[in-house]
């Protein structure tokens, strides 16, 4: 089995489910990266990924006229953020 870019196996808080407006995401916590599990949108909502660096990742959730992005880092401690925007 190859190995996953990021490391989440190890260490770190573990497994999260971080609700939005537009959706919920599941991240794995590890001590050296964080990793998506799952993101599901909400009805009328799609979900993107995006992930700049093993400790940081990010999902989106767009539609219509509303966007969720759930931000989660593990640098200098695990945590997620949210930021609703209308428009």
């Amino acid at each position: 089995m190859p190995k996953p870019a990021v490391d989440c196996q190890e260490g770190g808080p573990g497994l999260h489910t971080i609700p939005s407006q537009g959706g919920k995401a599941t991240v794995r916590y590890g001590a050296r990266g964080v990793c998506l599990i799952s993101a599901v949108p909400g009805r009328g909502f799609k979900a993107t990924t995006s992930q700049t660096s093993d400790d940081t990742l990010t999902v989106t959730f767009s539609g219509g006229d509303h966007r969720s992005v759930i931000t989660a880092t593990v640098d200098p401690v695990a945590k997620a953020s949210v930021r609703e925007t209308s428009f």
